[in-house]
């Protein structure tokens, strides 16, 4: 198995008791990776009664990886490569209507950190790449080399959250404008630039938040995330739940509104003495906060230290 994979995955135990699995019930891991959620649901589940797991993921190398690590077992399990966003059609087309629960891991994977070549990561040399699938006709360097100056500042501020966008935008323009921008190495070294030396010195790595908005860029993650999550809900079972790990406040935000309004979607004014808009609740938030890693998870594995857990159950 590819070594890139054999981390534990982040908050794995809160998960699989977020998920209330039940050895007959059938459960979607949207973001499949390297099969760490995915074996701990499998091994609970019992094929004889019907258990099932789906494993989707638009990454090759975690398909690959994904197939070994669930072969013992193949009996209950299918693997998918697609994006999560399709799962409506993957379920479709495997004949399944209802589902007891769905797993979403967001953002990127530590093996795709990890793999240099797949330039993800600010540290080490690589291509400007950032796909998650390489299907994809969009990569980073596209992103950085061909969007205007205000489009560039916009993401890197809105995706990035990065007080400095205006200032880093202006920087890559300048410096595509003497010959493109290749390599990660490259960008980092302007956005660094970018920002002022006393800033550098107390934040974290300044290219960071950069990478982050090109990185959701490229692959529609916040879209994505958006246009799904209530296509999950519907597909949930009475009681089912929706398990889903968001790495920045971003997405947690989307999931955290998204749960909420479908817990309580009455759009009536709060003076209303009864409701008359007719929106019906579709469940309920089983976690009022998000579920944190724990000491220990923070000391082994230092990628779980932003990652929040939030759980809704359907009715």
């Amino acid at each position: 198995m590819s070594l890139e994979f054999r981390h534990k995955s982040v908050l794995l135990d809160e998960c699989i008791t977020g998920l209330n699995i039940k050895p007959d019930g059938i459960y979607v891991d949207g973001t499949l990776g390297g099969a760490g959620h995915s074996s701990e649901i499998a091994k609970r589940l019992d094929p004889s009664l019907g258990g099932r797991l789906i494993g989707i993921d638009q990454d090759e190398a975690a398909i690959e990886t994904a197939k070994e690590r669930l072969k013992p077992y193949a009996d209950r399990v299918s693997i998918v490569r697609s994006n999560y966003c399709n799962f409506r059609e993957v379920l479709d087309e495997l004949g399944i209507d209802k589902v007891d629960g769905i797993l979403l891991d967001l953002g990127v994977s530590s093996y795709q950190l990890d793999t240099a070549e797949r330039g993800f990561s600010y540290m080490e040399d690589a291509p400007l790449d950032m796909r998650m699938d390489d299907r994809n006709p969009i990569s980073a360097y596209n992103v950085v080399n061909e969007y205007s100056e205000m489009e560039l500042f916009r993401l890197i501020r809105d995706y990035g959250e990065d007080k400095f966008a205006k200032n880093i935008a202006k920087h890559i323009c300048m410096e595509r404008a003497k010959a493109p921008i290749k390599t990660t190495l490259q960008l980092s070294e302007i956005v660094k630039e970018s920002i002022p030396m006393k800033i550098r010195k107390n934040g974290g790595h300044p290219a960071k938040r950069t990478f982050q908005a090109i990185r959701i860029e490229v692959n529609h993650e916040l879209d994505v995330l958006e246009s799904t999550l209530d296509s999950m809900i519907d597909s949930l079972e009475c009681g089912g739940r929706i398990t889903i790990i968001t790495f920045h406040s971003l997405e947690d935000r989307i999931v955290k509104v998204n749960f909420k309004r479908n817990e309580n979607p009455c759009t009536c004014p709060s003076d209303f003495p009864v409701c008359v808009c007719g929106n019906k609740s579709k469940g309920r938030v089983i976690t009022r906060k998000p579920i944190l890693p724990s000491e220990e998870e923070l000391e082994e594995n230092s990628r779980s230290k932003s990652a929040k857990l939030r759980i809704f159950e359907h009715v």
